[in-house]
């Protein structure tokens, strides 16, 4: 079968052949593979900043936003049949009996580091014609959602990210009041740092939510992003306009931001506007380079005095996949042509150059894999 995969020791990338895996144990599922998203991610590893291949293999196969249809299952499988479509999920546990959350299938809260993730971390990704794994790492996807299920796995992101704000958020009173007779209006406030797909999924997420949703990235409006946006009832606000201090007074206070970005200097300037019982979430993974200078008095001074709260969120477990293919097909209901407008393009294989080494264009763009 075909594969696209680099390797890290002679700076290679390119579509390799690789024996067609087989099923190996009772609770295996296989996988005809249907598509793949590219994202950031594969781009960086694409150029070697990290990617690591599994135990005794030169090459790593890349890509972990994917979708597949089941072709062959395992004597005793359950949980999948043949024909359903399938989104896999990406991070795998630790062989450490301590680590309490691998070993309660909460790996992406892994303590030990040594977790594995498909396409990434020591086991093969999903750009693959085949793959095989354990019938536990599939989520069945409603056939229906078929043409955009590939953008389940980055919306996972915003998911977990969101099932912790609502935790986190418990100890104050947060809820939005409601008037007997009377449509809810919108109280809460948040603003997404970046316009790509996870900012935009996450952004679709947050008014789905009955947030007052802003997105706050570089190109001026009006754009196709602003535009997406409007449609779906979210608020464009372009940096080349206003500047991040000037938000709070056009937006007030702001309850959430999401970020999306990976850009360490706009995120850390923007934690100073963070509103009162304010919550960050950072999802983006910044390269390396240089230090930033970061005002930490008035960081500190706001994280006490106005009772804020910073996390960072990574993965996902099986809740978030659930609830990702949930809302997948919410937004297929509420904005059929916004969600579809995400995906960009839809590529062969062999257009991989441009795709994960150029300056590819668009929001979302998938390789077909079959």
């Amino acid at each position: 079968m075909k594969a696209i995969a680099v390797t890290p020791s002679k700076k290679e990338i390119g579509i390799i052949d690789q024996p067609e895996p087989k099923i190996s144990s009772p609770t295996d599922v296989k996988l005809r593979m249907i598509e793949a998203g590219v994202c950031g991610t594969d781009k960086e590893i694409c150029a070697f900043e990290y990617g690591t291949p599994p135990g005794g293999s030169e090459q790593l196969v890349i890509g972990h936003e994917s979708l597949g249809e089941v072709v062959e299952v395992g004597p005793k499988v359950t949980r999948v049949k043949l024909g359903d479509i399938v989104v896999p999920m990406v991070r795998r546990p630790c062989p450490h009996d301590y680590c309490v959350a691998c070993r309660s299938d909460r790996q992406d809260f892994c303590f030990t580091g040594d977790f594995r993730e498909r396409g990434i971390k020591e086991q093969h990704g999903f750009m693959a014609q085949y793959v095989v794994d354990d019938e536990k790492y599939m989520n069945p996807v409603p056939k229906e959602l078929r043409d955009v299920a590939v953008l389940v796995e980055p919306l996972t992101i915003a998911e977990k990210g969101l099932t912790q704000v609502w935790q986190v958020q418990q100890r104050l009173p947060w809820s939005c009041p409601v008037t007997p007779g009377k449509a809810a209006a919108h109280c809460h406030r948040a603003v997404v740092l970046g316009a790509g797909p996870v900012g935009l999924l996450g952004a679709m997420a947050l008014v789905n939510y009955d947030f007052d949703t802003y997105v706050y990235s570089r190109e001026p409006a009006p754009n196709p992003k602003s535009q997406l946006l409007e449609s779906i009832g979210a608020h464009y606000i372009s940096s080349e306009k206003i500047a991040p201090e000037m938000l709070p007074q056009q937006i007030g206070n702001i309850d959430l931001v999401y970020e999306a970005t990976g850009a360490s200097s706009l995120s850390f300037e923007m934690m100073k506007y963070l509103g009162t019982n304010g919550i960050f979430v950072f999802t983006g993974v910044p390269g390396r380079k240089g230090p930033i200078e970061v005002d930490t008095d008035l960081m500190m001074r706001n994280l006490v005095l106005k009772n804020q709260v910073v996390f960072g969120t990574v993965n996902a477990g099986r809740d978030s996949f659930e609830n990702s293919i949930r809302d997948v097909g919410v937004f297929t209901k509420r904005w059929p042509d916004a969600i579809r407008s995400l995906i960009t393009g839809r590529y062969p294989m062999e257009a991989y150059g441009d795709l994960l080494l150029g300056r590819s264009s668009g929001i979302k763009n998938v390789i077909k894999l079959n």
